[in-house]
Protein backbone atom coordinates (compact mmCIF):
# COMPACT_ATOMS: atom_id res chain seq x y z
CA UNK A 1 0.00 0.00 0.00
CA UNK A 2 1.31 3.43 -0.63
CA UNK A 3 2.59 5.51 2.49
CA UNK A 4 0.04 8.27 1.69
CA UNK A 5 -2.88 5.95 2.55
CA UNK A 6 -4.26 6.62 6.17
CA UNK A 7 -1.79 5.27 9.47
CA UNK A 8 -4.11 3.81 11.24
CA UNK A 9 -6.95 3.74 8.92
CA UNK A 10 -10.41 6.19 8.23
CA UNK A 11 -12.91 4.97 10.98
CA UNK A 12 -15.84 6.51 12.62
CA UNK A 13 -18.70 7.56 10.72
CA UNK A 14 -18.49 9.24 7.45
CA UNK A 15 -22.04 10.34 6.69
CA UNK A 16 -23.15 11.58 2.63
CA UNK A 17 -23.41 15.44 2.26
CA UNK A 18 -27.12 15.89 0.67
CA UNK A 19 -26.87 18.76 -2.57
CA UNK A 20 -28.70 21.62 -1.57
CA UNK A 21 -31.04 23.02 -4.23
CA UNK A 22 -33.35 26.02 -4.13
CA UNK A 23 -36.69 25.93 -5.01
CA UNK A 24 -36.09 26.40 -8.59
CA UNK A 25 -33.62 23.91 -8.85
CA UNK A 26 -30.50 25.55 -8.79
CA UNK A 27 -27.26 25.12 -6.62
CA UNK A 28 -27.26 26.65 -3.26
CA UNK A 29 -24.00 27.29 -2.76
CA UNK A 30 -24.57 29.09 0.55
CA UNK A 31 -27.02 26.77 1.34
CA UNK A 32 -24.04 23.73 0.78
CA UNK A 33 -21.86 25.30 2.82
CA UNK A 34 -23.99 25.68 5.90
CA UNK A 35 -24.86 22.17 5.24
CA UNK A 36 -21.15 21.14 5.57
CA UNK A 37 -20.21 23.21 8.91
CA UNK A 38 -23.32 22.10 10.47
CA UNK A 39 -22.54 18.34 9.48
CA UNK A 40 -18.98 18.78 11.12
CA UNK A 41 -20.37 20.22 14.10
CA UNK A 42 -22.40 17.29 14.51
CA UNK A 43 -19.10 15.38 15.29
CA UNK A 44 -18.73 13.71 11.26
CA UNK A 45 -15.53 11.71 11.68
CA UNK A 46 -15.43 12.65 7.67
CA UNK A 47 -17.77 13.35 5.30
CA UNK A 48 -18.64 11.91 1.83
CA UNK A 49 -19.89 13.58 -1.07
CA UNK A 50 -21.81 12.95 -4.57
CA UNK A 51 -22.81 9.47 -3.30
CA UNK A 52 -25.49 8.78 -4.54
CA UNK A 53 -28.00 9.99 -1.74
CA UNK A 54 -26.30 13.13 -2.71
CA UNK A 55 -28.72 12.70 -5.63
CA UNK A 56 -25.24 12.24 -8.21
CA UNK A 57 -27.17 11.82 -11.19
CA UNK A 58 -29.26 14.92 -11.01
CA UNK A 59 -26.13 17.06 -11.70
CA UNK A 60 -24.14 18.22 -14.71
CA UNK A 61 -20.09 17.33 -14.74
CA UNK A 62 -19.63 21.15 -14.62
CA UNK A 63 -21.91 21.38 -11.33
CA UNK A 64 -20.18 18.11 -10.07
CA UNK A 65 -16.57 19.91 -10.44
CA UNK A 66 -17.80 22.89 -8.76
CA UNK A 67 -19.10 21.05 -5.69
CA UNK A 68 -16.32 19.28 -5.08
CA UNK A 69 -14.11 22.23 -5.73
CA UNK A 70 -16.11 24.30 -3.20
CA UNK A 71 -16.93 21.50 -0.37
CA UNK A 72 -13.39 20.94 -0.48
CA UNK A 73 -12.01 24.42 -0.32
CA UNK A 74 -14.53 24.66 2.45
CA UNK A 75 -14.01 21.93 4.30
CA UNK A 76 -10.33 22.77 4.11
CA UNK A 77 -8.89 19.95 5.92
CA UNK A 78 -11.21 20.21 9.50
CA UNK A 79 -12.30 16.70 8.52
CA UNK A 80 -11.40 14.12 5.68
CA UNK A 81 -13.56 13.83 2.71
CA UNK A 82 -14.40 11.29 0.61
CA UNK A 83 -15.31 12.47 -3.26
CA UNK A 84 -17.68 9.86 -5.08
CA UNK A 85 -16.46 9.48 -9.13
CA UNK A 86 -18.18 6.35 -10.26
CA UNK A 87 -18.42 6.72 -13.69
CA UNK A 88 -18.05 3.58 -16.60
CA UNK A 89 -15.84 5.09 -18.40
CA UNK A 90 -12.63 3.86 -17.36
CA UNK A 91 -10.79 7.09 -18.82
CA UNK A 92 -13.77 9.46 -17.26
CA UNK A 93 -13.89 7.89 -13.54
CA UNK A 94 -9.79 8.11 -13.53
CA UNK A 95 -10.25 11.76 -14.39
CA UNK A 96 -12.38 12.04 -11.83
CA UNK A 97 -10.70 10.87 -9.73
CA UNK A 98 -7.43 12.70 -10.29
CA UNK A 99 -9.33 15.77 -10.10
CA UNK A 100 -10.83 14.91 -6.55
CA UNK A 101 -7.19 14.02 -5.10
CA UNK A 102 -5.54 16.68 -6.46
CA UNK A 103 -8.29 19.07 -4.87
CA UNK A 104 -7.54 17.38 -1.86
CA UNK A 105 -9.93 14.17 -1.54
CA UNK A 106 -8.87 11.86 1.08
CA UNK A 107 -9.82 8.80 -0.75
CA UNK A 108 -12.64 8.30 -3.90
CA UNK A 109 -15.54 6.00 -3.53
CA UNK A 110 -16.09 4.19 -6.66
CA UNK A 111 -19.14 1.71 -7.95
CA UNK A 112 -18.19 -1.14 -10.37
CA UNK A 113 -19.39 0.44 -13.91
CA UNK A 114 -22.68 0.02 -14.94
CA UNK A 115 -25.18 1.85 -17.33
CA UNK A 116 -29.07 1.54 -16.87
CA UNK A 117 -30.63 -1.73 -16.61
CA UNK A 118 -28.52 -4.16 -18.49
CA UNK A 119 -24.60 -2.53 -18.93
CA UNK A 120 -22.32 -4.46 -17.28
CA UNK A 121 -19.12 -5.27 -17.35
CA UNK A 122 -17.68 -8.58 -16.40
CA UNK A 123 -14.87 -9.40 -14.04
CA UNK A 124 -11.72 -9.46 -16.35
CA UNK A 125 -13.16 -5.66 -17.11
CA UNK A 126 -13.53 -4.57 -13.84
CA UNK A 127 -10.54 -5.72 -12.36
CA UNK A 128 -8.86 -3.80 -15.28
CA UNK A 129 -11.22 -0.59 -14.31
CA UNK A 130 -10.07 -0.67 -10.93
CA UNK A 131 -6.40 -1.26 -11.81
CA UNK A 132 -6.23 1.84 -14.45
CA UNK A 133 -7.38 3.86 -11.42
CA UNK A 134 -5.22 3.05 -8.83
CA UNK A 135 -2.63 3.67 -11.21
CA UNK A 136 -3.87 7.47 -11.72
CA UNK A 137 -4.09 8.04 -8.01
CA UNK A 138 -1.96 8.17 -4.11
CA UNK A 139 -4.77 7.92 -2.19
CA UNK A 140 -7.14 4.99 -1.38
CA UNK A 141 -10.20 3.54 -3.19
CA UNK A 142 -13.36 2.36 -1.93
CA UNK A 143 -15.33 -0.17 -3.61
CA UNK A 144 -19.23 0.55 -3.62
CA UNK A 145 -20.84 -3.03 -3.71
CA UNK A 146 -24.92 -1.87 -3.56
CA UNK A 147 -27.61 -3.18 -5.44
CA UNK A 148 -27.88 -0.20 -7.41
CA UNK A 149 -24.82 -1.70 -10.10
CA UNK A 150 -26.94 -4.66 -10.80
CA UNK A 151 -23.52 -6.08 -10.47
CA UNK A 152 -22.56 -8.84 -8.52
CA UNK A 153 -19.17 -8.97 -6.74
CA UNK A 154 -18.50 -12.17 -4.80
CA UNK A 155 -16.36 -11.80 -1.97
CA UNK A 156 -13.36 -13.58 -3.35
CA UNK A 157 -13.40 -10.94 -6.27
CA UNK A 158 -13.33 -8.26 -4.27
CA UNK A 159 -10.48 -10.06 -1.77
CA UNK A 160 -8.56 -10.21 -5.09
CA UNK A 161 -9.05 -6.44 -6.15
CA UNK A 162 -7.83 -5.64 -2.81
CA UNK A 163 -4.61 -7.89 -2.43
CA UNK A 164 -3.62 -7.07 -5.91
CA UNK A 165 -4.70 -3.81 -6.24
CA UNK A 166 -2.41 -1.20 -4.33
CA UNK A 167 -4.90 1.46 -3.61
CA UNK A 168 -8.29 -0.71 -3.21
CA UNK A 169 -8.77 -1.11 0.37
CA UNK A 170 -11.90 0.19 1.76
CA UNK A 171 -15.29 -1.66 0.49
CA UNK A 172 -19.00 0.07 1.41
CA UNK A 173 -20.99 -3.33 1.89
CA UNK A 174 -25.16 -2.37 1.07
CA UNK A 175 -26.29 -5.69 -0.17
CA UNK A 176 -28.46 -7.80 1.62
CA UNK A 177 -27.02 -9.90 4.46
CA UNK A 178 -24.39 -7.44 4.30
CA UNK A 179 -23.18 -8.19 7.75
CA UNK A 180 -22.33 -11.88 6.45
CA UNK A 181 -20.12 -10.48 3.37
CA UNK A 182 -18.53 -7.98 5.58
CA UNK A 183 -17.72 -10.94 8.10
CA UNK A 184 -16.69 -13.26 4.56
CA UNK A 185 -14.63 -10.42 3.35
CA UNK A 186 -13.13 -9.86 5.83
CA UNK A 187 -11.55 -13.26 6.15
CA UNK A 188 -10.82 -13.52 2.64
CA UNK A 189 -9.00 -10.48 2.75
CA UNK A 190 -6.97 -10.07 5.75
CA UNK A 191 -5.08 -7.36 6.52
CA UNK A 192 -5.59 -5.86 2.43
CA UNK A 193 -9.13 -4.84 3.47
CA UNK A 194 -7.85 -1.74 5.14
CA UNK A 195 -11.73 -0.32 5.62
CA UNK A 196 -14.62 -2.69 5.96
CA UNK A 197 -17.43 -0.55 6.12
CA UNK A 198 -21.01 -0.81 6.47
CA UNK A 199 -23.59 1.23 4.49
CA UNK A 200 -27.36 2.04 3.80
CA UNK A 201 -27.84 4.44 6.27
CA UNK A 202 -27.17 2.70 9.09
CA UNK A 203 -30.59 0.17 9.07
CA UNK A 204 -27.93 -2.48 9.65
CA UNK A 205 -25.38 -0.73 11.58
CA UNK A 206 -25.12 -3.15 14.62
CA UNK A 207 -25.31 -6.32 12.74
CA UNK A 208 -22.37 -5.04 10.42
CA UNK A 209 -20.38 -3.67 13.08
CA UNK A 210 -20.52 -7.04 14.77
CA UNK A 211 -18.93 -8.42 11.54
CA UNK A 212 -16.34 -6.33 11.73
CA UNK A 213 -17.40 -2.55 10.28
CA UNK A 214 -14.78 -0.15 11.29
CA UNK A 215 -16.63 2.54 9.41
CA UNK A 216 -20.38 3.60 8.64
CA UNK A 217 -21.41 6.26 5.27
CA UNK A 218 -24.89 6.72 6.81
CA UNK A 219 -27.14 9.92 5.94
CA UNK A 220 -26.41 13.30 6.88
CA UNK A 221 -28.99 14.14 9.27
CA UNK A 222 -27.99 13.31 12.39
CA UNK A 223 -24.39 12.12 12.80
CA UNK A 224 -24.48 13.08 16.19
CA UNK A 225 -26.58 10.40 17.45
CA UNK A 226 -24.67 7.84 15.09
CA UNK A 227 -21.61 8.69 16.12
CA UNK A 228 -21.09 7.28 19.62
CA UNK A 229 -22.74 4.12 18.62
CA UNK A 230 -19.55 3.21 16.19
CA UNK A 231 -17.24 5.00 18.75
CA UNK A 232 -18.34 3.49 21.91
CA UNK A 233 -18.64 -0.15 19.38
CA UNK A 234 -14.81 0.19 18.33
CA UNK A 235 -13.47 0.97 21.98
CA UNK A 236 -15.18 -2.47 23.40
CA UNK A 237 -18.61 -0.71 24.98
CA UNK A 238 -20.68 -2.99 22.66
CA UNK A 239 -23.52 -3.23 25.71
CA UNK A 240 -23.64 1.11 25.22
CA UNK A 241 -23.49 0.77 21.49
CA UNK A 242 -26.57 -1.53 21.77
CA UNK A 243 -28.47 0.74 23.65
CA UNK A 244 -27.21 4.00 21.89
CA UNK A 245 -28.93 1.79 18.53
CA UNK A 246 -31.63 0.68 20.02
CA UNK A 247 -32.55 4.51 21.01
CA UNK A 248 -32.06 5.39 17.44
CA UNK A 249 -33.09 2.66 15.27
CA UNK A 250 -36.84 4.08 14.83
CA UNK A 251 -35.12 7.21 13.34
CA UNK A 252 -32.89 5.21 11.52
CA UNK A 253 -35.64 2.95 10.09
CA UNK A 254 -37.73 6.22 9.03
CA UNK A 255 -35.36 7.57 7.18
CA UNK A 256 -34.29 4.26 5.63
CA UNK A 257 -37.88 2.98 4.76
CA UNK A 258 -39.69 5.90 4.81
CA UNK A 259 -37.92 9.05 3.22
CA UNK A 260 -34.73 7.51 1.73
CA UNK A 261 -32.34 10.78 0.10
CA UNK A 262 -34.77 13.60 1.14
CA UNK A 263 -34.81 13.06 5.00
CA UNK A 264 -31.36 14.35 5.78
CA UNK A 265 -32.63 17.50 3.85
CA UNK A 266 -36.04 18.03 5.43
CA UNK A 267 -34.22 17.66 8.81
CA UNK A 268 -32.26 20.44 7.99
CA UNK A 269 -34.68 22.61 6.57
CA UNK A 270 -36.28 22.10 9.80
CA UNK A 271 -33.80 23.40 11.89
CA UNK A 272 -32.84 26.15 9.90
CA UNK A 273 -29.59 24.77 8.36
CA UNK A 274 -31.26 25.31 4.56
CA UNK A 275 -33.90 26.99 3.07
CA UNK A 276 -35.37 24.57 0.66
CA UNK A 277 -35.15 20.67 1.28
CA UNK A 278 -36.36 19.84 -2.01
CA UNK A 279 -34.36 17.64 -4.87
CA UNK A 280 -34.05 18.09 -7.63
CA UNK A 281 -36.80 17.06 -10.47
CA UNK A 282 -38.18 14.62 -11.35
CA UNK A 283 -37.43 13.10 -7.65
CA UNK A 284 -40.71 13.96 -5.65
CA UNK A 285 -41.33 16.18 -2.86
CA UNK A 286 -41.60 14.06 0.32
CA UNK A 287 -45.40 13.44 1.58
CA UNK A 288 -46.14 16.02 4.05
CA UNK A 289 -47.02 13.31 6.59
CA UNK A 290 -43.53 11.57 6.11
CA UNK A 291 -41.89 14.64 6.56
CA UNK A 292 -43.99 15.06 9.66
CA UNK A 293 -43.20 11.39 10.51
CA UNK A 294 -39.86 11.98 10.18
CA UNK A 295 -39.74 15.57 12.66
CA UNK A 296 -41.70 13.85 15.63
CA UNK A 297 -39.35 11.03 15.13
CA UNK A 298 -36.34 13.03 15.17
CA UNK A 299 -37.84 15.04 17.81
CA UNK A 300 -37.59 12.37 20.47
CA UNK A 301 -34.02 12.44 19.96
CA UNK A 302 -32.97 15.68 20.43
CA UNK A 303 -30.36 16.01 17.84
CA UNK A 304 -27.73 18.62 16.96
CA UNK A 305 -29.33 19.58 13.77
CA UNK A 306 -33.23 20.80 15.32
CA UNK A 307 -31.19 23.18 16.87
CA UNK A 308 -27.82 24.02 14.96
CA UNK A 309 -29.35 27.22 13.12
CA UNK A 310 -30.85 28.53 17.10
Amino acid sequence: MSGLHPNPPFRGVFPVVPTIFDEAGRLDLEGQRRCLDFMIDAGSDGLCILANFSEQFVLSDGERDLLTTVALAHVAGRVPVIVTTSHFSTHVCAARSRRAQDLGAAMVMVMPPYHGATIRAAQPQIFEFFQVLSGTLDIPIMIQDAPVSGTVLPVEFLASLAREIEHVSYFKIEVPQAAAKLRALIAAGGAAIEGPWDGEEAITLLADLDAGATGAMTGGGFPDLIRPIVHDYLAGRREAAVQGYERCLPLINFENRQCGLLAAKALMQEGGVIACAAGRHPIAPLHPATRAGLVETARRLDPLVLRWAA
